[in-house]
């Protein structure tokens, strides 16, 4: 019984989707199309929603708050994600995840035959809050290539500087030699906006202002620093250089002292139950056996 109501249900649920589908679609046909020839293209996960996406941008972007734009914006531009959507089209997909998340909630628990209001409010947040989820996860990951990858390029501009070079030249060098990344990404933006007329410190800023990561803010001030000071920029890239590499060193050290402690919750919760049980097993027949058990 419980298995045909489930099923009278999701066949209902199923043509009302069709419905507010053809609805929707019809709506559609008034948002204009998006030119997406100088963004990154769409994951083929986000192609599916995409369209539902630039609806409830095109209709309901306007009403959302301005300062929740503005912060969402620069969780965009630190996650260099500001090239695949702006922060209308995150937010409107945080509300089309919300709203996706809770419609499957929903199917699973009438086909289960229970229902629960916190749990459908649990998921619906849930889905609302995993874009922003993602992008601190993407955020993390790009850090972690730029941290990786920043003694390597501190060597190429040193070497550079010392044979010579100016920093835009050294810069050039680096970009051509050097590992293929978000930071060689990030040096190449430098090369364009001097190109086209900034100065060095004014591209510099911007720089440290995309990526706001203390190992580049370090870098970024003492490159201007030497400039303004007229002191020798190779001398404190140099210096640069050497600290980031001894901090790499005393990040790779931490992360193996760290190991024991993590192995802790592993060892407790699935090696040990399953050496106990080996080593009991034979000892308990022994005494089943003997007939003590």
């Amino acid at each position: 019984m419980l298995l045909f109501i489930a099923f009278a249900v999701s066949l209902g649920v199923i043509v009302l989707g069709v419905i507010v589908f053809k609805s929707v679609t019809g709506l559609t046909g008034v948002v204009p199309e998006e030119s997406r020839t100088f963004l990154d293209p769409l994951p083929k996960s986000l192609r599916v929603l995409w369209p539902l996406v630039k609806f409830v941008d095109f209709h309901f972007g306007d009403k959302f708050s301005a300062k929740l734009v503005e912060k969402t914006d620069l969780q965009l531009r630190l996650t260099s994600l500001v090239f695949l959507m702006n922060a209308r089209q995150f937010l409107s997909l945080s509300i089309i995840a919300s709203v996706v998340a809770s419609l499957v909630a929903l199917l699973l628990m009438l086909a289960l035959g229970m229902f629960s209001f916190w749990v459908l409010v649990g998921v619906a947040m849930l889905g609302y809050f995993y874009p922003r989820i993602w992008t601190r996860d993407v955020r993390r990951r790009r850090v972690a290539r730029i941290v990786k990858h920043l003694p390597i390029y501190l060597d190429f501009l040193t070497l550079a500087v010392e044979a010579g070079l100016n920093i835009n030249g050294a810069l050039q060098k680096a970009v051509e030699k050097g590992p293929d990344g978000p930071l060689r990404w990030e040096f190449e933006h430098v090369l364009r906006d001097l190109k086209s007329g900034l100065n060095r410190t004014e591209s510099l800023r911007r720089l440290d202002d995309r990526l706001r990561i203390k190992e580049v803010t370090n870098l970024v001030g003492a490159v201007v620093q030497a400039e303004r000071m007229g002191s020798g920029l190779a001398k404190s890239l140099r210096f640069q250089s050497e600290q980031r590499r001894s901090e790499r060193f005393q990040r790779a050290e931490k992360q193996a002292m760290e190991a024991p402690v993590k192995l802790v919750f592993p060892l407790l919760v699935f090696i040990f139950p399953i050496t106990f049980i080996v080593l009991g097993f034979p000892i308990a027949m022994k005494f089943v056996q003997e007939g003590l058990l």
